[in-house]
């Protein structure tokens, strides 16, 4: 099988290598699923990842954004041979207390397709059956493929209190940015504002019905307090950087709700002058990090395939699709910055059609 290897770091190659025996059964995870992966999306912590010495050990397949189909289960699987499935990355640690209120993501320890173990960048692999979500027939699976940055951008959505009415506005435009914003539109708010300052990111956008502000030719917050009367009630941060952590509480209106979303790079801090007004505007701050599937049936992984393709739209989103074997190359000139990338995802066209 084919798989797009980090070999170390800053360099990754296309290697034939031999499908995986099936895992041991372990309390962590006691069955195991032969997927076929059919799309893969690549993420922006990849790229540090790949070049930023971030991996946890070398060699690696990233990929923890995948969807797939079921090449082999097991007797007494919730899933047979040709379902369609998506892969919640997170293999939870039996040990840690907090998961008994399933709180996967919060523990101290766990397992992580991707990063700490092998993930989706590759043809096939094992995923426990507690990992698998069914993937709706309506539902593409190159877009499936996207379900774990749209339950991260929901559950970023879900941590403010909103009522229909209400104002917001998100701080960067990139594909979580533009799910946030999609997310707080589901649920009533009007205006949604999308603050991005890459001409092509704010068009989608644009066509999606958002009002867009460029911070490269206009103060944002300005902007944003021009556009929802002195302040949004929700501004969500979606970019990860210092600047735009301060941008994201100076738009915030009076007891406005002000939520974290991006992993941030660099040193935040704020101002006297400017933390004053987190005092006077009586705001409330929320850290997010990643999602849950619990409980299921009604976490935010099953609803967010129930939204794909009505209310939540990602096709937009998509700039290429590609070949394991484009791999390497298109790794190297998103770092470099040589052309335009959105959301990027390996597909398997035989299985995506």
């Amino acid at each position: 099988m084919k798989s797009l290897v980090l070999v170390e770091n800053g360099l990754l190659t296309v290697t034939e290598r031999e499908v995986p025996t099936r895992p041991a059964s372990t309390p962590q995870a006691p069955d195991w699923v032969l997927v076929r992966v059919a799309a893969s999306g690549i993420c922006g912590s990849d790229i540090p990842r790949a070049f930023g010495n971030a991996a946890y050990h070398y060699p690696l397949v990233m990929g923890h954004e995948f969807s797939g189909i079921v090449e082999e289960s097991f007797q007494d699987s919730a899933f047979r041979t040709g379902d369609r499935v998506v892969i919640f990355p997170l293999i939870p640690n039996p040990d840690e207390t907090v998961n008994q209120i399933g709180e996967y993501a919060l523990a101290r320890e766990y397992d992580y397709f991707g990063s700490r173990r092998d993930g989706g960048f590759q043809e096939l692999l094992w995923v426990p059956e507690f990992n698998l979500l069914p993937v709706p027939d309506d539902v593409q699976l190159d877009h499936a493929a996207m379900t774990e940055p749209c339950a991260v951008a929901l559950h970023a959505a879900s941590r403010p209190s909103i009522r229909p009415g209400m104002s917001a506005a998100v701080i960067g435009g990139g594909p979580i940015g533009n799910m946030v914003a999609q997310w707080l539109r589901i649920s009533g708010c009007r205006p949604v504002l999308v603050s991005e300052p890459d001409e092509k990111k704010r068009t989608i956008a644009d066509k999606m019905g958002f009002t867009t502000v460029d911070p490269s030719t206009a103060d944002p917050v300005g902007a944003i307090r021009d556009l929802t009367a002195g302040g949004a009630d929700v501004a969500v941060e979606a970019c990860g950087l210092p600047t735009t952590f301060r941008q994201t509480v100076a738009a915030a209106g009076l007891f406005g709700q002000v939520v974290f979303l991006g992993n941030i790079h660099g040193n935040f801090a704020l101002p006297e002058s400017e933390f004053s007004t987190v005092l006077r505007r009586e705001l409330t701050m929320y850290g997010t990090w990643n999602s849950k599937v619990t409980p299921r049936g009604s976490d935010e992984w099953t609803r967010v395939l129930s939204f794909l393709g009505s209310e939540i739209d990602v096709e937009p989103l998509i700039s290429h699709r590609i070949s394991w074997d484009e791999g390497p190359a298109t790794f190297s000139a998103i770092h470099d910055k040589d052309g335009w990338f959105n959301k990027v995802l390996f597909t398997n066209p035989g299985l995506c059609e």
